[in-house]
């Protein structure tokens, strides 16, 4: 089967889980910055907090490709879909070595002009927990000199990591604007940190205020005493 079909399977099933988790548990989503939205061959930096964001993200790209933990390719079923979809696995005890495979194998994707998901942080972490970014994706954009797009979310108040329970609401998903190319690594690697986590935390702000004032019981107005009635 041809990777782009296994795509197109990919972004059905997304949207169809989109769907459910609206009808069954009350969450539903928007997406801000699509302008930010890459066409081409790009780098896509997404803050990493839910179960959500591994089957959102597929159908609002063209033609995408996931870097992921190698293990994920040992499920049954799963793990067949993500090799006939060309998804990048990373051994995450390789060291120098994982990286540069991972790194040429983004190479070949990239020449297709396909955009390039990474989770920056390598795992999910919980809404608000102090971030923890591994300097893999600085690698990468020093190596394939193509922009990257930084993506901020608040996914993780309303379907938490390692959770079954959800809570209702509106996960907002943000592309932030394009870092161009060409940055030293280090400065890359600070001024993402920085647009993801400043996005985030106004992300999760946002959520925690509307929560409040939903919560908020309405005052009742009081009744005026009828008038008596003259004799």
């Amino acid at each position: 089967m041809p990777y782009r079909a296994i795509i197109a399977v990919a972004r059905s099933w997304g949207r169809t889980n989109l769907a459910l988790l609206r009808l069954v548990a009350g969450i539903d989503y928007e997406v801000r910055g699509r302008d930010n939205i890459p066409q081409g061959a790009a780098i896509v930096a997404v803050k990493h907090q839910s179960a959500w964001e591994t089957f959102s993200l597929v159908p609002l790209f063209g033609n995408p490709v996931f870097i992921l933990k190698r293990e994920l390719q040992w499920i049954p079923i799963f793990g067949w879909l993500t090799i006939k979809g060309r998804m990048i696995p990373v051994d995450r005890g390789g060291g120098s070595q994982a990286l540069i495979a991972m790194a040429e194998r983004a190479r070949i994707e990239l020449a297709e002009g396909r955009q390039l998901l990474i989770f920056p942080e390598g795992t999910r972490r919980p809404a608000g927990a102090e971030p923890r970014y591994k300097f893999g994706v600085a690698h990468l954009y020093a190596t394939e000199g193509v922009p990257c797009v930084p993506v901020a979310l608040n996914s993780g108040l309303f379907w938490p990591r390692r959770s079954i329970r959800m809570r209702p609401g509106t996960v907002v998903l943000e592309f932030l604007d394009p870092i161009p190319p060409g940055l030293a690594k280090d400065v890359f690697f600070k001024r993402l940190q920085h647009d993801i986590e400043t996005a985030t935390a106004r992300l999760i702000a946002e959520a925690e205020t509307r929560t409040k004032t939903k919560a908020k019981p309405k005052a009742k107005a009081k009744r005026k005493p009828k008038a008596k009635a003259a004799r």
